[in-house]
């Protein structure tokens, strides 16, 4: 089952849950740039932009899709990282982005490439420290990606980011995303969309043999697909859902979100963002929660999130602000039981890579926890206390303090029910 794709030529209506993707995809993007191009010793940041299913670049009532994104925000960020620069006497930064979109729909390709003229002759004539080469397809994305993922290649880029907003769910391949997600690049991060709802409600009531044949390129285990025939509500249907996603997906990227976009009528697709560094999903959760409800996790909210019985327990975590609440009082018994694990003391950075693939948490929330808990603390290469979760380094040590209040350090394990 795929989904209606839009009348480019008669103008694209946008609806409400992809205006919130698109935000989530913005704010991302902006903060993407900003980490990457942090070092005042940087004059040139050069990356590649992969807009699998670009669409026409707008929308009826003007509204901005992901190619119009892209470029507007290499405009802000180019303007606003050289004003500082330029404020503490450093030299300014140059960006080079090639950005290669590719649409199957050809109607979508000519209103683009309409659009894309005038944003060109305007980085020309006033960014002069912002260079795009545009690359344009119109194919369907496996037929595209070849060619490429050499260009990138050729290219020598080291920096990609692909957008995958596929009509459904079946239109990129998992062993396209493994090979993308393992070229030999410093670094390559994936938005992926991925549609389950429609495709689970409508197979599982008509056709159960036609499931097991959509989703075989998931290579599942026929018993995971058995749940999808049991009475559930639509927490619950959430909760089995993000864990067979977050399964199928797992062997593509070092970290991943299984997280569905938000829609009170029922959980239809995944936004799942790929990287190889916990920072990457660092950011992803923060920018998550500037976007409270934008996107939905059914499960645990500190450490461990899908360490539960989905049709068992639970709850629904919008990352709001009751949410994060809710994440801080699992933190205070999940993190000094993840140091115990380790002994009595862990590097921050290990700390980091090893939670961030199973934590919806707020990074403030999760150093926030740490600083006021009674049993942790964090040191310093030079043995001093950190005071500030804001101070925090990758090189500091988190450790269980020598004279520590009581907690139930092997009562449990982290996520477990019992």
């Amino acid at each position: 089952m795929v989904r209606s794709q839009y009348d480019w030529d008669a103008g694209a209506e946008i609806k409400d849950h992809s205006l919130r993707k698109h935000k989530i995809l913005r704010e991302y993007f902006a903060k993407y740039l900003r980490v990457r191009c942090v070092s005042p010793f940087q004059e040139k940041f050069r990356l590649a932009v992969v807009d699998g299913f670009c669409g026409g670049g707008s929308y009826q009532g003007g509204a901005q899709g992901s190619p119009l994104i892209f470029l507007e925000e290499l405009k802000v960020a180019s303007t606003e990282l050289n004003a500082v620069r330029s404020s503490q006497g450093l030299k300014p930064i140059t960006i080079e982005c090639l950005l290669i979109l590719n649409d199957k729909n050809p109607d979508a390709i000519e209103g683009l490439k309409l659009s894309l003229q005038l944003i060109e002759a305007e980085i020309r004539d006033r960014f002069r420290h912002l260079r795009i080469e545009l690359r344009i397809f119109n194919q369907a994305f496996e037929e595209a990606c070849p060619e490429i993922e050499e260009l990138l290649r050729r290219g020598g880029y080291q920096n990609a980011l692909f957008n995958l907003d596929q009509y459904g769910h079946n239109q990129v391949d998992r062993r396209t995303l493994q090979r993308i997600m393992r070229a030999p690049r410093a670094s390559t991060e994936v938005f992926y969309t991925f549609s389950i709802q429609g495709l689970v409600s409508f197979l599982k009531r008509t056709d159960p043999a036609g499931l097991k044949a959509q989703l075989r390129y998931l290579d599942l285990p026929e018993d995971q697909l058995g749940i999808f025939w049991e009475p559930m509500s639509k927490g619950e249907f959430l909760g089995v859902a993000e864990r067979l996603v977050f399964e199928a997906f797992e062997s593509c990227g070092t970290f991943h979100s299984p997280f569905s976009i938000n829609n009170p009528g029922g959980w239809r697709y995944w936004l799942i963002h790929f990287s190889r560094s916990y920072r990457a999903r660092q950011v992803y959760n923060d920018v998550l929660h500037s976007n409270s409800t934008a996107q939905a996790h059914f499960g645990r909210s500190g450490l461990n999130m899908l360490s539960y019985d989905p049709m068992q327990e639970g709850g629904l975590y919008l990352f709001d602000l009751p949410g994060r609440e809710q994440a801080k009082e699992q933190l205070a018994e999940d993190i000094p039981r993840l140091v115990a694990g380790s002994g009595d003391a862990i590097q921050m950075e290990a700390f980091y890579e090893g939670i961030y693939n199973q934590t919806p948490a707020h990074a403030d929330d999760i150093h926030e926890t740490i600083m006021d808990h009674p049993d942790l603390e964090v040191l310093t290469d030079k043995h001093g206390k950190r005071r500030r979760g804001s101070s925090i380094r990758t090189s500091d040590v988190l450790r269980l303090k020598e004279q520590r209040t009581f907690f139930p350090l092997f009562s449990k394990p982290v996520g477990s029910s019992g």
